[in-house]
């Protein structure tokens, strides 16, 4: 199944829950549950070793506002990227947040997400 064949409603259900998700768990520091929905494809590239101490260390990644604002979709191949503005508790300014989403074993996984 290809993730773009569904309407931006159906894909906005699914990805406004992804990331209030990755929000949480990046708040409270829970990497197990933060990766938990992540691609094979994007746990066989991370080097867990330092994603975990930048995960625990990184006062953004630990501050971040829940309220989610929605700036829009991108649809390309078999993927769609969702972007947020996102906002911290600890620093000022906004940042962008990503997130990549698409099938995989017939469920919906995150193939990248970031905040930069």
């Amino acid at each position: 199944m290809n993730i773009n064949d569904l309407s931006d409603e159906e894909i906005l259900e699914i990805a406004h829950q992804l990331w209030d998700e990755l929000i949480q768990y990046s708040n409270k520091g829970q990497y197990g549950k933060f990766i938990r929905k992540f691609s094979y494809e994007l746990l066989l590239g991370l080097n867990e070793v330092e994603l975990g101490k930048q995960f625990a260390h990184s006062e953004l990644s630990r501050n971040l506002v829940e309220e989610r604002d929605f700036l829009g979709l991108i649809r390309r191949g078999e993927h769609v990227t969702a972007l947020y503005r996102v906002r911290s508790k600890a620093k000022e300014g906004e940042w962008l947040g990503r997130m990549v989403l698409g099938y995989e074993k017939g469920e919906v996984r995150i193939f990248a997400a970031s905040i930069f």
